[in-house]
């Protein structure tokens, strides 16, 4: 896990549109990448939610009148959601698109490590640059609380818990800093007269 973490991109999904965003992901896993995709319940989706809602309870019908134990399977982990509509992009049914699947890991959320390393965005997926003004959208994540995903509150009370944590680092950081910068500054202070000494003598 260490591994695959430290060599990985991680994409900060927030305000990213799911298609695009999987469309980029999917031509990055085949070319060999490892990726990381986290807050994937805060991805967007074009169109108002009612719209969307419909769209996937009648995806939610879709089984085998056999027997629906087998299939299909239906996610509603917005994380799951997000993977299979990756899987969708790739040939996942021969060892090229299954090798690439292997690449790709996503998560509700920032858990640990990947809060404290660096996240990117990517700038051809993203809502603001995507859609025009006033054009409707709606969250992945709300989607999936309203067809059963149970975990919405849950990861909430984490990301909550995550950003006051990231705040208070980022004050201990610039305290940090300041002092540092004091420090340096008065350390050259006192180091000047002396190199003024130093340089009268004509010693370089």
């Amino acid at each position: 896990m260490t591994g695959f973490s430290e060599k990985a991109v991680i994409i900060d999904g927030k305000g990213h549109l799911l298609g695009r965003l999987a469309a980029v992901v999917a031509k990055t896993l085949l070319q060999g990448d490892k990726v990381i995709v986290v807050r994937c319940e805060q991805l967007n989706i074009s169109g108002n939610f009612f719209r969307n809602k419909l769209k996937y309870l009648a995806f939610l019908r879709k089984r085998c009148n056999v027997n629906p134990a087998r299939g299909p399977f239906h996610f509603r982990a917005p994380s799951r959601i997000f993977w299979k509509t990756v899987r969708g992009m790739v040939p996942h049914k021969i060892e090229r698109g299954k090798q690439a699947l292997r690449r790709l890991k996503c998560y509700e959320g920032i858990p640990p490590p990947y809060d404290k390393r660096k996240r990117v965005v990517v700038p051809g997926a993203l809502r603001m640059l995507c859609l025009r003004p006033g054009r409707r959208y709606c969250d992945v994540g709300r989607i999936s609380d309203e067809v059963g995903w149970k975990y919405k509150d849950v990861v909430e009370a984490l990301e909550t818990k995550r950003k006051v944590r990231a705040a208070a680092s980022i004050r201990l950081r610039s305290k940090l800093s300041k002092i540092t910068r004091a420090a340096t500054e008065k350390q050259s202070k006192q180091i000047a007269p002396h190199t003024a000494i130093i340089n009268s003598y004509g010693y370089n």
